[in-house]
């Protein structure tokens, strides 16, 4: 059996699986229209007489009869991408250019199990089921190049939009729509006519790099062999856990949690545990350039000559064990990969900055994240602004971060320019399901000018930022709206082990809200707020610089129903040592807020006023009560509400694995512990005597 029919089938297994392990869709109780509906207008034209075969032969899974023409018959918001009957033939002409079926028709298939399935293919990427709010007509599409659209179609996949260029049509997973059919409002939904058929690969990133190594054209050979030559090919091949997909599906992991919490939300468990990756990737351009040598003659002992002879990673081990993770090829390769898919629009999330438009996604302050790398674990530094056109990799540029500033990009020395991140190719094989691959043109290194750089500036990060599992799920900053994406619960470890990296005991209900249909003063408006009897311990991300470090944390104490937990930090997650007294969320700038009334304190803030040096004395006095003001890039700045806590100052190593635990110390289930986010920033940073650290 050839490669490519071996993954073909693959990829007819995951979806049958997929498919058979679908609820029921009940459309009993759905109103049917009289007026003219998703499918009453297919069925009209003649240009969508083979798709409508299609619709009318399918079921919506294999555990109900009904079919996707009933469904598009009924009462829903629908978007269509619908193939023309040339689209269909032209697919089936391209399965039998790749020799997987005898002739280019419906008869040319040998098993009918392929042939139900290659049908299943094309209409259950071609629809997506908005449920009770959502269809996307063209200006609902996302504004970023190669985003995705966030409603995930019924093969469970979120499909790219490209355009060309302004006035271009658009390019969904890169096939063409219809320049002129298009926008077709119905009662029960939108149609996209599509000139080609929606089909994107069931590859996963292990199995598409494994194919460029053996024979398939691509630009990333070079990548695939260090990939895997250090052991990371079947990894990358992973893309759900199974486990909890059966678990869930069984009703053993509770799919709802509706106790009363202010205004009787309900939360909702993830119906999947997804895995996902982000390579950022020389070209082999790149490799051939540095080499002189074609990518199919560059050997992986040519790299690692090249690494030694330009003293990159000079402390690591020089030796064949490439899988050790202290091995010289092993840190280069991996410091490529983030274990979290990242769509162009997630690589940089924006929200509540100074500047920033909702409606246009025009950009305001600069912002940055900062992920923790496979492999050794090491910070990257993802950063965008509204002068740098696009993404870049550990960019460092100059700010305009005084008091009355923007906290703009006004240049960058040369040396601190970073990597631009180009535009990822997901075409055909390409398109894979559990990554995104991002073409860069310079070796990406985690050197010491990167590393002094990062301990040089503050390292703030997003609590939802730290967690894999809330990014490949699309659970953090999900824009949806309804309930089952807003509002999310995160069961016990007792119950299943949901987030790696974080221990959730069996007396908390770990609770988040993406904060998109809210107004909240938070970074990026999620929240994270843990409830009955918190007791959560953190792994943290890494630091670039042996060094002493303050810790901070960001709470909004504005809700009269926060706590007090005592926080612990260590190495050792099971000896963590108490760190301080306990930490009262109740505490804002002069009051402590409680159910039962408020009363006075005074830790010294005051807000802001025209006097620079006045409001520079009012920062030191809070610091020295172990508070700070929230950074100025949200514009809360003078919400008294929101402030910063240093939690501690300590020594930490980048060699070492950190952890931070909260406990409540109230006996009452009904107080609960907040999180927004926290930053790292060193002695260098925040006690410099000629160069104060910035209000931002």
């Amino acid at each position: 059996m050839s490669r490519m029919l071996r993954n073909f089938l693959l990829g007819f297994v995951a979806l049958w699986l997929l498919v058979a392990c679908q609820e029921k869709v009940d459309v009993s109780n759905r109103y049917v229209f009289t007026m003219k509906t998703v499918m009453s207008y297919l069925e009209k034209y003649d240009q969508y007489s083979e798709y409508v075969k299609l619709l009318k032969k399918t079921p919506v899974s294999k555990m109900s009869e009904t079919t996707l023409a009933q469904l598009l018959s009924a009462r829903g918001h629908y978007t269509v991408f619908a193939p023309t009957n040339d689209a269909i033939q032209d697919y089936l002409d391209s399965l039998y250019t790749k020799g997987l079926i005898s002739e280019p028709s419906w008869d040319g298939f040998g098993n009918e199990h392929i042939r139900d399935s290659i049908e299943k293919v094309i209409v259950y990427n071609s629809i997506i089921d908005g449920g009770d709010n959502n269809t996307y007509a063209v200006s609902e599409f996302p504004v970023k190049q190669d985003a995705e659209i966030p409603t995930p179609n019924m093969y469970d996949r979120r499909l790219t939009v490209h355009q060309p260029a302004m006035g271009e049509q658009y390019l969904i997973n890169d096939m063409q729509m219809d320049e002129r059919n298009f926008d077709i409002l119905l009662t029960n939904g939108v149609i996209h006519a599509m000139k080609q058929v929606v089909a994107p690969t069931n590859n996963t990133l292990g199995l598409w790099l494994a194919d460029m190594i053996n024979g398939r054209q691509g630009n990333y050979l070079v990548t695939a062999k260090l990939i895997n030559a250090i052991g990371l090919i079947d990894s990358l091949k992973q893309w759900e856990d199974v486990a909890y997909r059966d678990l869930y599906e069984r009703g053993e992991i509770p799919t709802v949690h509706d106790e009363a919490i202010n205004s009787n939300n309900v939360f909702h468990t993830p119906q999947h545990r997804y895995y996902g990756y982000t390579l950022f990737a020389e070209k082999d351009s790149v490799w051939e350039s540095l080499l002189g040598k074609t990518a199919r003659e560059i050997s992986v002992q040519d790299v690692v000559d090249y690494l030694v002879a330009n003293n990159i990673y000079p402390d690591a081990l020089n030796n064949t064990d490439y899988e050790n993770e202290n091995n010289l090829l092993n840190r280069f390769v991996t410091y490529h990969i983030l274990p979290e898919r990242l769509a162009t629009d997630r690589l940089v999330m924006h929200w509540t900055e100074l500047g920033y438009n909702k409606s246009t996604k025009d950009l305001g302050a600069a912002m940055s994240e900062f992920y923790t790398t496979m492999g050794k674990r090491r910070l990257m530094k993802l950063y965008e602004s509204r002068v740098t056109n696009g993404i870049y990799l550990n960019r460092f540029p100059n700010i305009d971060n005084g008091r009355q500033g923007t906290y703009r990009e006004v240049s960058c020395d040369a040396d601190k320019e970073g990597i631009k991140v180009g535009e990822p190719d997901l075409t055909g094989d390409n398109n894979v399901r559990n990554a995104i691959v991002y073409p860069i043109d310079k070796l990406l290194l985690y050197d010491d000018a990167t590393r002094d750089n990062l301990q040089k500036g503050r390292i703030r990060w997003d609590v939802a930022s730290m967690f894999p599992e809330f990014i490949n799920n699309d659970i953090r900053m999900c824009p949806l709206t309804d309930y089952e994406h807003t509002n999310v619960w995160i069961p016990s470890d007792k119950t299943y082990r949901y987030l790696d990296g974080v221990d959730i005991s069996e007396e908390t209900k770990f609770y988040y809200w993406t904060g998109m249909n809210q107004n909240w003063e938070n970074y990026l408006g999620d929240e994270f707020t843990l409830r009955g009897y918190p007791d959560v311990t953190f792994r943290l991300p890494p630091v670039p610089r042996r060094g002493t470090y303050e810790f901070r944390y960001q709470v909004q104490s504005n809700g009269g129903m926060r706590g007090i937990v005592q926080f612990y930090w260590g190495k050792d997650k099971n000896k963590l040592a108490v760190m301080g007294i306990p930490l009262d969320l109740r505490v804002v700038a002069n009051v402590r807020i409680s159910s039962r009334g408020n009363t006075p304190c005074d830790y010294g803030w005051e807000k802001d006023t025209d006097d620079d040096d006045y409001n520079a004395e009012v920062d030191k006095h809070l610091r020295n009560n172990g508070y700070m003001k929230t950074p100025a890039i949200f514009s809360k700045r003078n919400s008294q509400y929101s402030t910063r806590r240093i939690l501690f100052r300590q020594t930490m190593d980048p060699d070492e694995v950190y952890y931070i635990r909260f406990r409540s110390v109230m006996d009452d289930p009904t107080r609960y512990f907040y999180i927004d986010f926290f930053e790292y920033c060193a002695k260098e940073v925040y006690d410099n005597p000629e160069s104060p650290e910035d209000i931002w």
